[in-house]
């Protein structure tokens, strides 16, 4: 997941792969708690996307609000 494809993406779109990206996070933790997770790393990978979606949705509010 790049930052500059994410720019290029609605506000709308950003939020619903921010919901799809949180759900993701549950799961896998989830699969973490009653051990059938195997990569362990897709849980680091879900959270780093989750914050980059967050970060470019916050970029969008400020350049609206000036």
């Amino acid at each position: 997941m790049n930052a500059n494809d994410l720019r290029e993406k609605t506000v709308d779109e950003l939020r619903d792969m921010l919901a799809s990206l949180k759900k993701e996070s549950f799961n896998l933790r989830f699969q973490q708690a009653t051990g059938q997770l195997e990569n362990t790393a897709g849980i680091k990978a879900a959270r780093r996307n989750a914050a980059k979606v967050k970060t470019i949705l916050n970029e969008k509010a400020a350049a609206a609000a000036e």
